[in-house]
């Protein structure tokens, strides 16, 4: 009689030793970090630039041990971190393999496939200019091909643009070749000293790695096309403020290997034992004022802005909120609450520490920083309460408790409670004390050195924040008193009062439109503030649609001067188009408005004049010419963070610079003779450049001053996050 297979494997399996019978390998999952600073991503196939850096973390973590071997991985250590490069001209591959033996012995292999670009060719991205993250799938995708003719760069190899192709990266096949179209019939464009020429190649939506190539040899940069390319830069963005937090560690999980640093300012007579600047001698004036961010560069702490960076994240999660997930690698991710949340709440942390216990609220707090942070010794002080920053604060308190008060969360809810009070007190203090001003950092009232930016404002600057918090305890109250306050007065807005509508005033325009949002908004009111908005932004002689049409600038992403801070003004220009859909009221459509939108999003990526990202240390995450210094303390000239190139570790990932500064980017006016620095003449680029040329990367101090173009700051960098945020999944 034939015994079948089955019987005799069964009847094997029986006859073999208990052990042999249990031991089976472990199933291992490919968790995967770039650069050691996003959220843990499952899988095992990525394609970096050449000089990434990757942690691989696979699982299980614990019960076995590892081994590995392939792309300069090595040892027993679970985690490895490994830079990957590639020398050559065309793509290479990698393949690091992780050996687990579980706890009985039995062997699983887990493999991690890399495809490497090489370092963009010379040419790549001088004269065509592309998105250096990439498109969107179903988007508009438009490269712009640029001839200097005025500007640093006027005398460089003559580029007269011929047929134009679509070329995989992966492949080197051409997918799609056609003509560019020229910009203004040639015209020299006097904000960038550039004759441009546009290409279309919105028809490409097949997913992949893609560069454009001009017939006479010249290429971009390579780009990616997807369903969700931006993910990872946004959260690179928002963990910014993660860096510049102080009064908190920075632990190698979160914060990376080259970032991570202990606790900041919180040594005697700093933040935690911080003295009234007036009174610095007095022992009994030290308040605990610890925590918040650094503002920018320097690492004072400013009330009126620090809520209005509260504020705007705030505004950011309420407008995209399935973007906002709880995984971007802060410490407080995985605790059911959106990370972007998390950061705002940290902002309100410190501010809830500012308020006074009659309702006033501090106004600054001057911080020494040091590079690292860590090492900073010198003593805080902080400046008196005034109405200013208790408006400002007023408005974040409100807005807060109906932001946090809105997650279902037991504990929140008490938090919530708590700053709705709070917003209350400071507005009946402001209320009652219209006029209490302190200016920090003036000697003509005694209070030369403490923090550095002036943060009082005038009359106008009160009235803006006074109908803020207005507007945002009616939304979390539903009060007439705050409704009828923003009803008499929403005219005193730049919108109105001075017909003012661009990127430089958007923040006023957006709190309008907030408010005609509400459900028990004034209907009258509403339709003022509608209409008011659609009116001046459709005109063809500011700054929005009126250029769109005209295609004023060749870069698309028209801004009407460039000043200290022009990367955040096309940041906010680019929200205001977004606002129009988001809000339901646009004239045009919602591809239209994304498009106009998205523009200036592509501008700060790479399309632009210099061919730059204008994000920190972003080759990991697809950038091939992204900013590389900063000035910033941290980040300063002679550590290890000084540059992304050529020091050790560069700035961390993700920081706004703040981009060309037209005619306010100078050196000391005491050059050439106060020092040995200053040279024969001004650094040029950035002096002396059309407006869009007029950014360097570099981040001399004094006396080249190169803070007003490669500064960043926490203000730019939520006008970034709020306008990127749209076009994230």
């Amino acid at each position: 009689m034939e015994i079948k297979k089955s019987v005799l494997l069964t009847l094997a399996a029986l006859s073999a030793p208990a052990w042999a019978q249990t031991c089976q390998p472990s199933t291992t999952t490919p968790y995967v970090n770039i650069n050691g600073t996003t959220s843990w991503a499952v899988t095992s196939s990525l394609a970096l630039n050449t000089g990434s850096t990757v942690v691989l973390g696979p699982q299980p973590a614990s019960g076995g041990t590892w081994a590995w071997s392939g792309c300069g991985t090595s040892g027993a250590a679970r985690e490895q971190t490994i830079k990957l490069t590639n020398t050559g001209t065309s793509a290479t591959t990698c393949t690091a393999t992780a050996t687990y033996t579980n706890s009985c012995g039995a062997k699983s292999t887990q493999q991690y496939n890399f495809t490497v670009w090489p370092a963009q060719a010379a040419n790549a991205g001088k004269y065509i200019m592309v998105d250096q993250f990439g498109y969107l799938t179903n988007a508009r995708k438009v490269a712009v091909l640029r001839m200097p003719r005025a500007g640093y760069d006027a005398n460089s190899p003559q580029f007269w643009p011929q047929q134009v192709s679509v070329v995989n990266s992966a492949t080197g096949a051409t997918v799609y070749t056609w003509w560019p179209t020229e910009w203004n019939t040639r015209a020299t464009d006097p904000s960038s000293g550039d004759q441009v020429w546009h290409f279309d190649f919105s028809n490409i939506t097949t997913p992949g790695t893609y560069e454009i190539v001009d017939a006479g040899g010249q290429r971009s940069a390579r780009f990616e096309i997807g369903d969700n390319v931006y993910r990872n830069v946004l959260v690179q963005a928002v963990r910014m403020f993660y860096y510049q937090r102080l009064g908190q560690a920075r632990t190698a999980n979160n914060a990376g290997l080259n970032w991570a640093d202990g606790a900041s300012n919180l040594g005697p007579g700093q933040d935690s034992q911080a003295r009234r600047f007036l009174d610095s001698g007095n022992a009994a004036t030290a308040r605990d004022l610890r925590g918040g961010w650094a503002d920018a560069g320097d690492y004072n702490k400013y009330t009126s802005w620090a809520a209005g960076y509260a504020g705007e994240l705030m505004d950011a999660y309420v407008q995209n909120p399935t973007v906002f997930t709880d995984d971007f690698n802060l410490p407080e991710s995985w605790n059911g609450i959106p990370d972007i949340l998390d950061e705002a709440k940290w902002g309100l942390d410190w501010l809830k520490r500012m308020q006074n216990s009659d309702g006033s609220v501090l106004s600054v707090v001057g911080v020494v920083g040091a590079s690292p942070p860590s090492s900073s010794t010198g003593p805080s002080y902080y400046g008196d309460a005034s109405t200013t920053a208790t408006l400002a604060a007023a408005a974040a308190f409100a807005e807060g408790a109906k932001v946090l008060g809105s997650l279902n969360n037991a504990s929140l809810n008490t938090y919530a409670a708590d700053l709705l009070t709070r917003a209350k007190n400071a507005w009946n203090w402001a209320q009652a004390n219209p006029n209490v001003l302190f200016y920090n950092n003036d000697a003509n009232r005694g209070t030369q050195g403490l923090a550095v930016g002036q943060q009082e404002t005038d009359d106008n600057g009160r009235k803006s924040l006074k109908l803020m918090a207005a507007v945002r305890l009616f939304a979390a109250t539903g009060d007439a008193t705050y409704k009828s306050y923003v009803d008499a007065n929403y005219t005193d807005a730049a919108m109105f009062k001075s017909w003012n509508l661009s990127g430089f005033s958007a923040g006023d325009a957006r709190n309008l439109l907030y408010y005609a949002s509400l459900p028990n908004a004034t209907s009258t009111v509403a339709t003022a503030i509608r209409t008011q908005f659609l009116d001046l932004w459709g005109r063809a002689d500011y700054d929005g649609w009126g250029k769109v049409d005209a295609q004023t600038d060749p870069y698309r992403a028209f801004i009407g001067s460039y000043t200290w801070a022009s990367n955040a003004v096309k940041a906010n220009a680019g929200s205001l188009f977004a606002e129009e859909s988001y809000y339901g009221i646009s004239r045009h459509t919602a591809e239209q408005d994304a498009n106009a939108a998205a523009d200036y999003v592509h501008y700060l990526h790479g399309v632009n004049p210099l061919g730059k990202v204008y994000l920190s240390n972003m080759v990991s995450f697809g950038a091939e010419n992204s900013v590389n210094r900063l000035w910033h303390t941290w980040f300063t000239q002679g550590t290890p963070w000084n540059d992304a190139k050529q020091s050790p570790y560069g700035p961390a990932p993700g920081y706004l610079a703040g981009g060309p500064a037209g005619t306010q980017y100078n050196w000391d006016s005491n050059c050439p003779n106060v020092s040995a620095q200053c040279g024969s003449a001004p650094p040029s680029p950035p002096y002396g450049q059309p407006s869009q040329k007029t950014y360097l990367d570099f981040n001399d101090g004094w006396p080249l001053n190169s803070w007003s173009v490669s500064e960043p700051s926490n203000g730019y960098q939520t006008a970034y996050i709020r306008l990127l945020a749209r076009f994230v999944k």
